[in-house]
């Protein structure tokens, strides 16, 4: 659970409650979208808010920001592959799930939606969702107004809210092709404020 507090030096912030018997285990799951270096933020909020942190980056991810960046603000290693190391090999899809109180999506592009929607699994967050059915999901889509409206995107949103995921956003703003439009992805405390609320339950 969040608990809320006042900030002297800005506005109103949240940390994490003592109600827990453990610091809440979020999975973080990096999708290559534009909003990726947002998630930056994200983590390290989290992180600060004594969340343990443990992050998954798509290949496409890792064109828009750099693993090193989360690793910095969660002080965790960041998995981009289902190919680890011998060393790593119990770092497996099914141990990242099973450390995890819940999953967390942003920017869960049109591709990840899909790919989730319909059981996709060909890397290695794509498995992770596959393998994470029994826990709680958020996804906090980011992409296109054009693409957010398309037909095949909302069916897999429906198909993914029947399946028990919950969705932050989009927002409507200025998008990164120039637009305005629904399709921005939700501000990371919005995002935070949807943690929180699945936490409770």
């Amino acid at each position: 659970m969040l608990e809320k507090k006042t900030n002297p030096d800005g506005p109103e912030a949240v940390s994490f409650g003592a109600v827990r018997e453990h610091r809440p285990c979020v999975l973080l799951g990096v999708s290559g979208g534009v909003a990726a270096y947002k998630v930056v933020d994200l983590a390290s909020k989290l992180a600060a808010l004594g969340a343990g942190v443990k992050t998954v980056m798509t290949e496409h991810a890792c064109r828009f920001v750099g693993a090193k960046s989360f690793e910095a603000v969660t002080r965790s290693a960041v998995f981009t592959s289902l190919w680890s190391s011998p060393e790593e090999h119990k770092s497996t899809h099914i141990t990242l799930v099973d450390w995890a109180d819940m999953v967390v999506v942003a920017p869960a592009t049109a591709n990840i939606i899909g790919k989730a929607a319909n059981g996709i699994a060909d890397d290695l967050l794509s498995t992770t969702l596959c393998a994470a059915s029994h826990k709680p999901i958020l996804l906090a889509p980011s992409m296109n107004r054009n693409m957010w409206a398309g037909a095949a995107v909302q069916r897999n949103v429906k198909m993914l809210r029947e399946a028990g995921f919950e969705i932050v956003g989009p927002v409507e703003g200025r998008l990164a092709d120039g637009t305005v439009g629904t399709g921005r992805m939700a501000e990371p405390l919005e995002i935070l404020a949807a943690i929180d609320k699945m936490l409770q339950k």
